[in-house]
């Protein structure tokens, strides 16, 4: 792909029929302004989205953003990368905040407080992304992605919001922890990457599970099953823009408008028409995030 093409965006696709949210994106990392952003997603039938943060000033950026526009809602959290990166000092993170220079946990403490007092807010309706990545976390980095996560359930326990989690080759521990520290109410897997028993699992405990773009690519079979087997109720939809542009547009920009793709890719895997799906997916997102 010529370089040119993969920095254009993909072409606008033909709208929904029943609006729905994205329930997981980025906005602060996409090109445009957000009201841009909205007006374009809006205009294919995807008008809600949810604003997710990775660090202290992502999460601020997205309280913010969520108070300004009625259509974006916002999660807060330090992502699990952050949280390592926060307690080791390494200055290639994804960190926009001073936190991490007054150094090892005590840092960590102090950017929790802010997630915490965050939280409190009424335009955010879930903490998140937190949880494990096993992916690009170290050995040495696992301590403290793990007191993140514990301290962001107890957070989202505490405030009565949805627990966004990132799982990335960890879901084992990730399963674990919640059983050990008790899930909240209300728990959505973001970028669900788990195979078909996993999914059942989490189905049997009630929890949210959320695909997005990757559920068209070709290697993705085991997605495919996962998303078969999970039940409608508890299935949503999300871009995490800029990253996983759907098939056929993979390696362009990515952002909340091309929703409708997504969807109906799953639509197919689950049999269903996609108003059916469309319809199942918004009353799903509402009641995960409580709006």
């Amino acid at each position: 792909m010529a370089k040119n093409e993969r920095d254009t965006p993909p072409p606008l696709p033909e709208p929904l029929r029943v609006p729905v949210a994205d329930s997981h994106t980025h906005l602060d990392m996409q090109g445009g302004t957000v009201e841009e952003s909205l007006a374009k997603a809006a205009s294919v039938g995807v008008t809600t989205v949810v604003q997710v943060g990775c660090d202290l000033a992502g999460s601020r950026w997205a309280a913010e953003t969520a108070a300004a526009y009625d259509s974006v809602h916002a999660t807060v959290a330090l992502h699990p990368n952050e949280a390592p990166r926060i307690v080791l000092g390494d200055p290639d993170g994804w960190s926009r905040q001073g936190a991490r220079e007054a150094g090892g946990d005590a840092a960590l403490d102090a950017a929790l407080d802010g997630i915490d007092a965050l939280a409190a807010l009424p335009h955010v309706r879930g903490v998140g992304e937190t949880g494990l990545d096993h992916f690009r976390t170290g050995p040495d980095g696992m301590a403290a992605q793990q007191r993140s996560f514990r301290a962001h359930i107890e957070i989202a326990k505490r405030h009565g919001k949805a627990l966004v989690i990132h799982d990335r080759e960890a879901h084992d521990d990730v399963l674990r922890i919640l059983r050990e520290e008790g899930a909240p109410e209300r728990v959505v897997f973001h970028c669900f990457s788990g195979d078909a028993a996993m999914a059942k699992i989490c189905a049997e405990a009630g929890y949210f599970l959320s695909f997005a773009g990757n559920i068209t690519f070709k290697n993705a079979q085991p997605l495919r099953d996962a998303l078969a087997v999970a039940p409608p109720e508890l299935v949503l939809v999300e871009t995490d823009a800029p990253f996983l542009t759907p098939a056929p547009y993979r390696g362009r920009p990515n952002a909340p408008y091309l929703i409708p793709l997504i969807l109906r890719a799953m639509a197919e895997v689950k049999g269903m028409t996609e108003d059916a799906l469309a319809t199942a997916v918004a009353a799903n997102t509402a009641r995960a995030f409580d709006y």
